[in-house]
């Protein structure tokens, strides 16, 4: 199957820019829909950093300039293209946030599939409200053209054909499809915050430095990156939040370990702060 004509990507943050990177290098046409000029103008940057790295390093068919010719932008939900086939919203992680994104987009594109992003909230709930045949979960991973992974989640009203069409277009960005029963926390952040949060507790109890717990699972689980190092990566104010709704649905193992608050409450929220777990230029 190939990808959508014609791809609404809402959100240009990390995750978003990664999202419209891999559907313009398949060969979609993208509008990045921000809440402003500003915001839009910093995701295309966000974008065109990505590609050019991307094309430097050798991994795009064609140039940067020749598929940032098939993005544009929008400030308004409004202003997506009617034939819209797939919208992925990558917005931060409230349900009442995503829902009215969707909302608007559902109003505006009428056969659109309507993509979340989110790690974590439950699909089954975003779908309320909305044409519940067209809401799935696509979680993508950080940084979204390097990892293979997309983890479906699917909610007992969605059809085998929205989720084997979805399939087919996440295949066609040359990704891995797992798909996953709506639940706290899917698969993969259930697992991964379980392991994270431990590695946190080990360095608030002196257990081992952040880099000698990194190198143990490096070395000794064959993981290609470290649980300190990973949660730096992905924001532990992000982590935080993921914690806090587990731990409300699944009890208190997921419980956050106060030096997590307390890095939070510091600023220390990994790469994109500068300092986490580890130091970061």
């Amino acid at each position: 199957m190939s990808v959508p004509g014609t791809v609404a990507v809402i959100g240009g943050g990390t995750m978003g820019a990664g999202i419209v990177h891999v559907f313009l290098a398949a060969g979609s046409t993208v509008v990045l829909a921000e809440a402003d000029a500003e915001r839009a103008a910093a995701g295309v940057r966000n974008v065109e950093k990505s590609l050019r790295k991307a094309e430097e390093r050798g991994k795009l068919t064609g140039s940067a300039d020749d598929l940032l010719t098939r993005l544009s932008t929008a400030t308004e939900l409004g202003e997506l293209p009617e034939d819209t086939a797939l919208a992925v919203e990558a917005v931060p992680e409230r349900l009442d946030l995503k829902r009215s994104v969707f909302t608007a987009v559902a109003a505006r594109c009428p056969d659109a599939v309507l993509a979340s992003n989110t790690s974590s909230l439950s699909i089954t709930q975003l779908a309320e409200g909305l044409p519940g045949e067209r809401v799935i979960g696509m979680h993508f991973f950080n940084p979204v053209p390097v990892q293979a992974l997309v983890e479906l989640v699917v909610h007992p009203g969605l059809p085998a054909e929205v989720v084997a069409r979805v399939r087919g277009w996440a295949e066609a960005l040359g990704k891995t499809v797992i798909e996953v029963r709506d639940s706290p926390g899917f698969a993969t952040s259930r697992l991964g915050v379980a392991v994270g949060l431990e590695a946190i507790r080990m360095v608030e109890e002196g257990v081992a430095s952040p880099e000698d717990i990194d190198t143990g699972m490096r070395l000794g689980y064959g993981w290609p990156m470290g649980p300190l190092r990973l949660t730096d990566l992905v924001g532990l104010d992000v982590r935080l939040s993921i914690a806090e709704h587990l731990a409300t649905e699944l009890g208190p193992r997921f419980t956050p370990p106060q030096l997590m608050r307390d890095m939070v409450a510091r600023g220390e929220l990994g790469r994109k702060s500068g300092q986490g777990f580890f130091t970061w230029s």
